[in-house]
This record gives structure tokens, sequence and C-alpha cells, in this order.
């Protein structure tokens, strides 16, 4: 069942995005998304666990049968989702205060066991590991999205406290949009997660929408055109 790298790409970042496509993990997504920064840092966690747990995921696929796979592959990611847990800890933890229970969460993703059911037990190691990379891709993109809209229009400032969540070498990330903006409140509390999310998808489906519309018109052109002539 291996797929194309293009199309693993394609799948991770647009039309299959866990977000986007899918509507999954919404509940981190909504809640840790009041700025960029945060949302970075939760993207890039779960980023971590997509490609680790496709990856050994696909290196066992022989070896795991049928009627035990779902609990041996909840129990890799809960693995997994430790190890990044205690790093975060250790290396991050000022962003690990700020995400707090979150990151253990990530083992109830569904969106991680949906790639290594659906995915990673299916394809070779390197089919795996590319779409566990673009589906995490695809993930943090949207998030860091979402948290930037929401904390400009909330705060004027885009990655705020960069330097201090995710180390100074993040430093140049952090910028003032708006100088002595005094901000708009609904936009950093959970509803404004609910509008910027609510907007993205009106905009994708949108996009789909007029996308396929086009389609139909490039194909059906040339029948009508066929028709003429066969009636002339």
């Amino acid at each position: 069942m291996a797929t194309g790298y293009r199309q693993i790409t394609y799948d991770g970042l647009w039309s299959n995005n866990i977000i986007l496509g899918q509507t999954l993990a919404l509940c981190p997504t909504l809640a840790v998304t009041n700025t960029a920064t945060n949302g970075l840092g939760m993207g890039l966690a779960t980023f971590a666990v997509l490609i680790m747990s496709n990856l050994v995921v696909s290196l066992f696929r022989d070896i795991i049968t049928p009627e035990v796979r779902i609990p041996i592959f909840v129990l890799f990611i809960a693995g997994i989702v430790t190890i990044v847990d205690m790093s975060i800890n250790a290396w991050l933890h000022e962003l690990y205060k700020v995400l707090g229970i979150f990151i253990p969460l990530i083992v109830t993703n569904c969106a991680i066991l949906g790639r290594a059911e659906a995915f990673a037990s299916k394809n070779p190691v390197r089919h795996a590991i590319a779409d566990g990379f673009s589906m995490g891709l695809g993930f943090t993109l949207v998030l860091v999205v979402i948290g930037g809209i929401r904390e400009i229009i909330g705060h004027g400032t885009l990655f705020a406290n960069a330097s201090s969540l995710l180390g100074h070498s993040f430093n140049f990330i952090e910028m003032t949009i708006i100088p002595g903006y005094h901000g708009f409140l609904i936009m950093a509390l959970p509803p404004g997660g609910f509008i910027v999310l609510g907007i993205i998808l009106a905009l994708k489906q949108n996009h789909e929408i007029r996308k396929k519309s086009r389609l139909a018109t490039v194909n059906i052109e040339p029948m009508l055109i066929n028709m003429e002539s066969s009636l002339s």
C-alpha cells in the first residue's frame, strides 16, 4: 500500500490535514493556541510523537498480530509521549508549565493512533516517516497560524516570550506587530479559538468548492465542443 511522497506531503499539509481535513485534535488546538509560541511548542511536541510512533509501528508491523495491534500501538505511543514529556520538562521547563496536561494527553490524540492504524501499520518505514513528518508539519503550521492570528488581534504581538519558552535561539522571532495596542480580550480566550478555527475551515471549504467547480467546467467543455461538432 505504498503511496508517493508527493501525495503523502499533500495529504498531510492540506487535503487530509489533522485539523483542516480530519478535524481531530481540536481540544489542544483550541486550548493552547492563544499565542503563536504556545501553538508552535504544542505542534513540535506532536510532530516528534507522530514521526517516532509511525517509525516504531512500521518497524514492527509484520510482528504484531491484528488481534492485539490497537493495545500495542497505544503502548508504543504512550512510551514515546512519556519520553517527549520528560524531555520538554527537562530542557524547556517554562514551555512545559504553559502546555501542562496537554503534553501527556497527546496519548489520547486520535490523529496519532489513526496514522499508526491507517498508514504506518500498512507501509514501509520510509513512507511511514514521511507520513508522520507531513502530518506533524501540517498540524504544527495550523496551530501556529491560529495562534498567530489570535495573538496579533488579542495582544498586538507575534511569538511573544518565545525566547523564554522555547530557548534563547528563538529570540529573533519575537515581534510587536501593533505598538501601543491594548488588545482584544476575546481572541485570547477560548471563544477566540472557535472563531478563528471556524473562519479557517470555512475558507478551506470555500476553496475546495471553487476548485471542484473549476475542474467540472474544464471537464465539461470538451464534451460540449464534441457535441457541437457532431451536431454541425
